[in-house]
């Protein structure tokens, strides 16, 4: 996507939303693994979904502990030193990076959130964006209840510390306390919980957001130097996505169901209910995580999302293929569909740009010079790979169209012979309210110009879209046939899977 990919703060087209992580050690506790650093390493792993604040909760799990909390505005490894992760010992914890889709970005909106409950204290954190958050807003304050962010992850939160209608006479009853949450709000949420020695995970009963179940392995054996006993297990994670696991040594699991409540503590993780979605419902879980906001390497419905991005670029090549010297992208997101889409027409795919990782935000700009170069500067063309040739350029979305008539600018004026653009997924003309920060209805090029007219708008030589029944079918092909599934196409299809209610 180039116009996420290559500019932030006011030039941002689409922006991820936020990134959960949690652990809970197996085992004799104390544990002797060192929790905090692998939940800061957890949170480097889900950067890219959040990159405003982090946050960072542990505990040691013993009756009446406190919990250790460090929160910062920032990167995640600028916002904790070697000495706030020490301090932040622990048997389990939880963690959060944070773009901020309701409330400002300011200190007093990072997660997790830490509250008191008739049972002891609890650590929320949530990605997604709830579609009746002014409704409980109002409800909340209207039963005398004071909020102190403008986030709706304080919602649930406050949510969580009501007393279930069975009015728990046997003691904490969280299953009871999760559903009647969930019985205020649909969607749109994915939440990690943290009590005492157990962690909660759940999504919303139409798996909107992603959530996934990760098992640590010891070292020596993730690393090869030792067979591996199926039943060893150094720790319990939980994370918006598989792809934070490896690092750490780390393997994937499962997927946390749609409208599933896991409980994960140091004997195990136990499913203990699946909330179904009204009115008999497919699940609608974000087909934009595929197309753009997760990493390649991460696993959703027991698929990787790099070949579920081959695959749109093969769909994309039936579809709209193109006589032309070579196939290229824009780094990288789009390397997949890009190098797919060459290898189906057997044209040679080259890379036409090199990107200077190190230039930093486009807001942050000295001079009125450097901010007119914007994009250009992100980049050097290599024009000894295309000067005098044809090019169709990759791309997986355009959203408000910013940045591609420079980079189509750049190569012509760099040599080449032709542009042409073919886009991996169809065009982007709806608002999301589910927990995705994407521009109102009429900053959308697909809105502001007529299809037909934005090749020249770019002043590339042709455009064309992926369609919506070849994004499906690149998404679908992948997933087991028993399994059941349902996607949420919202910002391309205006078909919301829930009704309207603050919106």
């Amino acid at each position: 996507m180039a116009d996420s990919q290559l500019t932030f703060g006011g030039e941002s087209g689409m922006r991820e939303e936020c990134g959960l992580f949690g652990i809970v050690a197996t085992g004799t506790w104390p544990s002797d693994i060192n929790l905090s650093h692998l939940i800061h390493l957890g949170l480097v792993g889900l950067q890219h979904r959040g990159q405003e604040s982090a946050g960072i909760v542990t505990t040691s799990g013993d009756a009446g502990d406190k919990f250790i909390t460090k929160k910062a505005m920032g990167l995640v490894n600028s916002s904790f030193t070697e000495d706030d992760i020490r301090q932040l010992k622990g048997n389990l914890g939880i963690g959060h990076v944070r773009y901020s889709t309701q409330g400002l970005s300011e200190a007093a909106n990072i997660q997790p959130f830490v509250v008191e409950s008739l049972h002891g204290l609890i650590a929320v954190a949530h990605n997604g964006e709830l579609v009746n958050a002014q409704q409980l807003r109002q409800k909340l304050l209207r039963h005398g209840v004071g909020l102190s962010s403008g986030s709706d992850s304080e919602l649930i939160t406050q949510l969580l510390t009501h007393t279930p209608d069975c009015g728990e006479p046997n003691g904490a009853n969280w299953v009871g306390r999760i559903k009647k949450m969930m019985e205020h709000t649909v969607a749109s949420y994915s939440v990690v919980i943290m009590h005492k020695d157990h962690i909660w995970a759940v999504r919303d009963p139409f798996g909107n957001r992603p959530l996934c179940i990760g098992k640590l392995l010891p070292a020596d054996a993730f690393t090869g130097k030792r067979e591996t006993d199926p039943n060893e297990c150094d720790a319990w994670v939980v994370a918006s996505e598989s792809c934070t696991f490896h690092p750490m040594g780390a393997r994937y699991v499962r997927d946390i169901l749609p409208g599933e409540i896991v409980e994960v503590n140091k004997n195990g993780i136990f499913s203990r209910c699946i909330v179904p979605r009204p009115e008999a419902k497919l699940p609608a879980f974000c087909i934009f995580e595929y197309v753009y906001f997760a990493r390649p390497d991460t696993v959703f419905e027991g698929q990787m999302v790099a070949a579920v991005r081959r695959r749109c670029g093969r769909e994309l090549a039936k579809e709209w293929p193109i006589s032309v010297d070579l196939v290229s992208t824009v780094p990288e997101s789009a390397t997949p569909a890009a190098m797919e889409y060459a290898n189906t027409l057997g044209i040679p795919y080259m890379e036409v740009l090199c990107k200077n990782r190190y230039v930093g935000r486009t807001f942050i700009q000295p001079c009125s010079r450097l901010r007119k170069l914007g994009v250009v500067k992100k980049f050097g063309p290599l024009v000894d790979n295309f000067n005098g040739k044809r090019i169709v350029l990759i791309d997986d979305s355009i959203v408000r169209g910013n940045t591609m008539a420079a980079i189509v600018g750049l190569l012509k004026r760099c040599g080449a012979k032709e542009v042409h653009i073919r886009v991996a997924s169809p065009p982007v003309k709806h608002p999301c309210y589910m927990g995705i920060n994407i521009p109102t209805k009429e900053e959308l090029i697909a809105n502001r110009v007529p299809l037909e007219n934005i090749a020249d708008e770019f002043g590339a030589d042709s455009l064309k879209y992926l369609s919506l029944d070849g994004l499906k079918k690149a998404v679908r092909e992948g997933i087991a046939n028993n399994q059941e599934t349902g996607h949420c196409t919202a910002c391309l299809s205006g078909e919301y899977p829930v009704e309207k209610i603050d919106w």
